[in-house]
């Protein structure tokens, strides 16, 4: 069993979710202050459907996260990974995984149950997107390790 392609697999299929959720999110990218309430509108249906509608899909996502943890470190602890490369990616893989349990997929909930002002949905719409940006080059960078080693 080599590894360091599980954890290759792994981070391709976030990249994969990733770039799904950042074709509505380039939405809150338009200039103006508030988004216009169709924008708004589009960004909350789809993060409705992907945070509550989808269950149980959702949780592959999760799955495809402890999964590439999982082959990144077994990948160390067995000698697969080299280190110059398994850290960084272990550590761009934290990051980016990091920041979508404790900050991206709770913002991504509350955009999709739309109960908010419409100025308080555009900041959330933006920092979703500031999220997926940073979680995206995380995973590229897992990726790009991954593959390297």
């Amino acid at each position: 069993m080599h590894l360091p392609a599980y954890a290759a697999a792994g981070s391709g299929f976030l990249i994969a979710v990733l770039w799904f959720d950042l074709m509505f999110d380039v939405q809150a990218g338009r200039p103006g202050e508030i988004l216009a309430p169709d924008v708004l509108n589009s960004i909350s249906a789809y993060y409705r459907r992907v945070t509550t509608e989808a269950r149980p899909m959702g949780q592959l996502v999760a799955l495809g996260m402890l999964v590439t943890l999982a082959a990144i470190g077994a990948g160390l602890a067995l000698g697969q990974t080299p280190l110059a490369t398994g850290l960084p990616a272990l550590g761009a893989a934290l990051i980016g995984m990091g920041l979508a349990v404790i900050r991206t997929v709770p913002t991504a909930a509350r955009l999709g149950r739309a109960a908010d002002p419409p100025d308080v949905m555009t900041r959330l719409a933006r920092q979703t997107l500031l999220d997926h940006r940073i979680s995206l080059a995380a995973m590229a960078l897992v990726l790009v390790l991954q593959l390297a080693g």
